[in-house]
């Protein structure tokens, strides 16, 4: 397995610092509003990859954390006359929900910035004594990044070239405009916490450092977040944490490219800011997840509502195949077409090595569903040549790697199979004279009577059934092995 890190910027062989065993963070969302689907393409494709080193034998320990104190959430609560723990539970909440409804994992461990601070406090009064922070006086507390030599090394940046354009603001109590606060003095009406400084609160940059730290230990295999985190965030929690316990930090640091909307970045004054329960009031999880990993996690994705309907039919041309390979599997005659069914027994060994020859060259879900969708292909093909003499063997197999394929990747497919309605029944009996009160018989009845009357060039009674079928949502697909029924 070969990962990209954005740190070194080049791909190399995964090695975790333990064998077996994968210690990842995700830096989670401040919980001051819903999330919206740039935060969901972050957290899908982090999830997808997590359930990838799972899947090929790995121990994971994922933490991802809430910041459930900030001045976003502290702002909300003023307009809204709550406090700032009454909006960050409600949002809290609200993301969790959501995740599970995208159907991203529930992390390991979900620490909250606000139960944290005992970790946070003893991390600044080590930078403090070893000459890495500083107390203002105010009850602010600032990390000197300047005592940092290796400051800039996750983002690349030079910390000459971030003094160009920098603002000393006016009765500034920071020694340099590049330091950043640590822990800042409280203010009337804001949480706080006791600390040797005075009462007060973390600075956002604090909590992860002090989180990764206490929970997975130093120097972690994996740390993952939106590409808009590099810097300053990112940066900022590794400075903290490599000089505080000069362990390291990251072995690998993931980034996920930005999510565009039709072409724009996502703005609610440009009226497409979309959140994640709004898109999936309206389309199924499986086909957001399907259109976000269809794109390299590092490559920026647009997304559209016309993609996501695409990726909704590419999602159905899916399902309806691995329910035409079941239905035909059921139907097969015992003398399938040994060519035909080895051809077909080799495409689906070239779409499982390829399935994982891109997972591991840096989770190319891109790749990996192209193999799908390309066995896809290469069965419906098959169905066609075959007829009634299916392999059944070999079509059950390509059901059973199409969806664990998708499985792995959180793309869980929709039943393929078909609940008939009670009213077939009496639908059979008023068409064609069914007098039984089995349903699969009744439906078999109506398809047989169709066809007969295809054959006979009856049309208007062909089409007679087809429209009462479509009355109860049903449709007809005529296939190589014989008509069946089909969700509308």
């Amino acid at each position: 397995m070969r990962i990209y890190s954005s740190q070194t910027r080049v791909k190399r062989e995964f090695k975790p610092i333990e064998a077996g065993r994968v210690r990842m963070y995700v830096c989670g969302p401040t919980v001051y509003d819903d999330a919206h689907i740039g935060n969901a393409r972050t957290f899908i494709t982090l999830d997808a990859i997590r359930r990838w080193l799972i899947a090929s034998g790995y121990e994971v320990t994922f933490v991802q954390n809430l910041t459930d104190v900030d001045d976003k959430i502290i702002g909300r609560a003023a307009d809204q006359g709550r406090s700032a723990e009454q909006v960050a539970q409600q949002f809290a909440e609200r993301f969790i929900d959501v995740m599970r409804r995208a159907n991203v994992l529930d992390p390991d461990i979900r620490p909250r910035a606000t139960r944290e601070i005992p970790a946070m406090i003893e991390m600044i009064k080590s930078l403090i004594k070893q000459g890495h922070a500083y107390a203002a006086g105010n009850g602010d507390v600032y990390f000197s990044v300047r005592s940092d030599p290796s400051y800039g090394e996750v983002s690349g940046r030079d910390i000459d070239e971030l003094m160009v354009g920098a603002r000393i603001e006016e009765n500034a109590v920071k020694r340099d405009p590049l330091d950043f606060a640590l822990w800042k003095a409280a203010k009337p009406g804001e949480p706080m916490w006791d600390s040797p400084w005075g009462p007060g609160r973390p600075g956002w940059h604090t909590e992860c450092a002090a989180m990764v730290h206490r929970h997975l230990g130093c120097p972690i295999d994996i740390h993952g977040g939106g590409s808009d985190l590099i810097f300053p965030h990112h940066e900022n929690e590794c400075a903290q944490a490599e000089c505080c316990w000069h362990e390291g930090f990251a072995n690998t640091w993931l980034h996920v490219g930005m999510l565009m909307v039709d072409g724009e970045k996502m703005s609610k004054s440009l009226g497409n800011f979309w959140t994640l329960e709004e898109v999936l009031d309206r389309h199924s999880a499986a086909a957001l997840r399907l259109l976000m990993l269809q794109t390299h996690y590092r490559t920026p994705l647009d997304f559209s509502f016309e993609r996501l309907e695409g990726a909704q039919t590419s999602l159905g041309r899916i399902v309806s195949t691995v329910g035409n390979l079941r239905w035909a599997s059921d139907r097969a005659s015992g003398n399938p077409d040994a060519s035909l069914a080895q051809g077909l027994a080799r495409r689906m060994q070239i779409a499982r090595s390829e399935f994982k020859e891109q997972m591991d060259d840096d989770f190319n879900t891109a790749g990996a569903l192209g193999a799908c969708f390309s066995l896809a292909t290469a069965a419906r093909s098959y169905l066609e040549c075959a007829g009634v003499s299916v392999d059944a063997s070999i079509a059950l197999a390509c059901v059973e790697f199409l969806e664990e394929s998708f499985s792995v990747l959180g793309i869980e497919l929709p039943a393929s199979a078909l609940e008939l309605p009670a009213e077939l029944v009496e639908l059979a009996g008023r068409l064609v004279g069914y007098s039984g009160n089995d349903v699969a018989a009744a439906a078999e009845a109506l398809l047989a009577a169709r066809l007969d009357a295809r054959i006979r060039r009856d049309w208007a009674c062909a089409d007679g059934i087809r429209d009462e079928l479509a009355q109860l949502g049903l449709s007809i697909e005529d296939t190589a092995a014989g008509p069946r029924l089909k969700r509308s």
